[in-house]
């Protein structure tokens, strides 16, 4: 069994929770709220410009070049290609430079991020890959799944057609093997770091749907908010 398979198999309960969360369906149905959807574009946003120097960390950790100048590239392209999707959906949602200004991230688009930087600080190049794997695979499974899907807001169809497109499998699949190839020289107590950091990220997954669904805030505007009704 490659050692994907393995990281798959421990967290196959949160993965299913997150194919079939409510905003995903939402997504694939067309019914989501489009306020809700905007929610998630403005914390998305925040969390990718992160992701993208996660990869660049996880190239200056890569003692072979050749993976050093895959994951600098992938983290242009990658990067390039989402943005300009969210660009384009900050278009269709109204979202103004004033709500960029005025953006605070949740707490969990604020872990999340928080998480990988932690792993690329203190952890080896695998641990950095495997906080990053997560993103990359379930959104692919996402788009996989439901490439079929016709929802009545064109911008969702949209949304699953950038991760059903070849580029973003190849991608992924792409970050899958070199985590494989990775582990395969790794010792049982790095593989065991390996395991957690990529358990942590897809725990943070399931919650960023559920932090973007329930307009998740912190805890001291919530009770302000209380306080000013």
């Amino acid at each position: 069994m490659r050692f994907s398979e393995i990281l798959r198999e421990a967290t196959k309960h949160s993965w299913e929770l997150s194919l079939h969360h409510p905003f995903v369906q939402g997504i694939v149905r067309g019914d989501l709220p489009l306020s809700t959807f905007k929610n998630y574009i403005m914390q998305d946003i925040y969390y990718l410009k992160h992701y993208g120097k996660v990869h660049a960390f996880a190239a200056a950790h890569a003692d072979d070049f050749s993976v050093a100048a895959k994951l600098a590239d992938k983290a242009r392209r990658t990067a390039q290609a989402e943005l300009t999707v969210h660009q384009e959906h900050a278009k269709l949602l109204h979202i103004t430079d004033e709500d960029i200004k005025n953006f605070k991230p949740a707490p969990t688009a604020y872990a999340y991020t928080s998480h990988m930087y932690r792993a690329a600080l203190s952890g080896s190049l695998a641990q950095i890959v495997a906080s990053m794997l997560p993103c990359y695979w379930l959104y692919a499974d996402i788009g996989l799944k439901n490439k079929e899907a016709k929802p009545k807001e064109k911008i969702y169809e949209n949304w699953i057609q950038t991760y059903a497109s070849d580029w973003f499998q190849e991608s992924t699949q792409e970050m899958i093997d070199l985590l494989d190839t990775l582990a395969s020289e790794a010792s049982n107590a790095e593989k065991e770091k390996i395991k957690q950091q990529f358990i942590l990220s897809k725990e943070y997954e399931l919650a960023f749907w559920e932090m973007a669904y329930s307009f998740e805030t912190w805890l001291s505007e919530r009770e302000h908010t209380k306080t000013t009704v």
